[in-house]
């Protein structure tokens, strides 16, 4: 069983779902994002008095508010398999304020991995099943050249997201 509690944003109403044991974070979506409440085996049910639930609302008011908490002060628990997990530790090495691009994370991917060369696809389609957004920035991954490719919540939010940071997204090409 998964829990859930709502967050009313500033830039669009979220879920967030922690696990069975009321420990970890497993999931933050846009509502009607795509992969919404991707992965779960079975619909969370809400109950907001869980303390887990109530340390991510506070970090996202702390986000919004103009802070910058730290991703470590969250118990996150994503689940997706080893190449997900390596790319979505790869996001949470992006500092505020930061952008790279599916290529630099490749790269990063490549040499983890032993290989030469590491398919920017399939590095994307890793960034985008990303089950904790926000929190896990996948918000600050930018398309060749600084394009704003991809955003499973919706690029006017990666905008909005990109801009709350100080990113002045336009200008980076």
């Amino acid at each position: 069983m998964y829990y859930q509690t709502n967050y009313g944003s500033p830039i669009g109403n979220m879920v967030i779902v922690c696990d069975e044991e009321k420990s970890h974070i497993i999931g933050m979506w846009f509502e009607r994002q795509k992969y919404f409440l991707g992965g779960l085996k079975e619909e969370p049910v809400m109950q907001e008095d869980i303390p887990v639930l109530r340390k991510a609302l506070d970090w996202l008011d702390a986000y919004f508010a103009g802070k910058k908490p730290l991703i470590s002060e969250l118990p996150l628990a994503p689940e997706g398999g080893k190449f997900r997990q390596d790319v979505w530790d790869i996001l949470c090495e992006i500092p505020y304020g930061s952008v790279t691009t599916y290529g630099e994370i490749a790269k990063k991917m490549a040499a983890k991995m032993g290989r030469r060369t590491m398919s920017a696809q399939a590095v994307g389609g890793a960034v985008a099943h990303n089950p904790i957004s926000v929190v896990i920035p996948c918000h600050r991954v930018l398309g060749t050249g600084g394009g704003l490719t991809g955003y499973a919540g919706g690029i006017d939010k990666k905008i909005k997201l990109l801009e709350h940071e100080g990113v002045e997204w336009n200008t980076i090409r």
